[in-house]
């Protein structure tokens, strides 16, 4: 089975332009996740798709390979159907294609190498993970995506708010009496999954929620979720990068650190 590792990255975030280029640490946010999937095994090539020059030449610059690809794409997962396209129009052919956010510098290692092993189960078709939410703010914060599985671990729904709502007791209590799991947005596909995703048109569900991947469910796509120990920390804002140079610190002074363990 051949992976192809895509990690779409644009400039123009509305609450972070530029982000990918915004150094942490010594180096672009873009250079990290690089190196993190190359450590993945079983991704068999990586490449970035961008829309913006300056990523792709920084990307060149450390030594990377990136792809230019389309202003006009809704999502990270449509500008990874185009660069697998732009693939195998030079030949190369992937079972599986993995989307990482040009975001996630602490994406590990062992998330990626997880997901590629569902594809074992033939009936898979998409994957992703979830953690276990452990506060009570973390599970009222409508930035935090919930999922709700079946007893075979396919998504059920992903919502904004917390799911399910537990009756007769009060919200702030919640996440002490029953598991809550935290959606963590890594995707990977079975390479026509993505053709057809990519095809699909937005789903009324999608728009109240604002979540890309309730258009799969409701297209009748499987969704496989499977429980990774953390989450990671993606970079939407300056505060996170923040937040992330404080991570990074904590590395350096302790190695054991979650946030570098594969």
């Amino acid at each position: 089975m051949k992976t192809l590792a895509v990690i779409p990255a644009r400039y123009a975030s509305t609450r972070f332009p530029g982000k990918p280029l915004a150094l942490l640490g010594c180096k672009p946010v873009i250079q990290w996740v690089w190196e993190r999937v190359h450590e993945a095994p079983g991704i068999d090539e990586a490449v970035v798709a961008t829309d913006d020059r300056r990523i792709a030449q920084a990307v060149e610059v450390f030594g990377g390979r990136a792809l230019m690809t389309s202003d006009r794409h809704r999502s990270g997962t449509d500008r990874c159907a185009e660069a697998a396209e732009r693939l195998e129009r030079e030949g190369r052919r992937f079972d599986v294609v993995i989307n990482v956010q040009g975001d996630e510098p602490f994406v590990r290692p062992d998330q990626l190498r997880t997901l590629i092993g569902c594809f074992a189960a033939p009936e898979v078709e998409i994957a992703t993970l979830k953690c276990l939410i452990a506060s009570a703010e973390e599970l009222l914060s409508p930035n935090n995506v919930k999922v709700v599985c079946s007893t075979r671990g396919d998504a059920l729904y992903f919502s904004r708010q917390p799911i399910p709502h537990l009756r007769g007791e009060e919200p702030e209590r919640w996440a002490e009496s029953q598991d809550y799991y935290k959606h963590v947005g890594i995707y990977a596909f079975r390479r026509e999954v993505l053709r057809r995703v990519a095809a699909m048109a937005p789903a009324a569900l999608e728009r109240s929620e604002s979540l890309e991947q309730l258009r799969w469910l409701c297209n009748g796509c499987r969704i496989r979720v499977v429980e990774t120990q953390s989450a990671n920390i993606g970079i939407d804002t300056p505060a996170d990068l923040v937040e992330a140079e404080r991570v990074l610190l904590g590395s350096v002074v302790n190695p054991g650190s979650k946030a570098f363990q594969d």
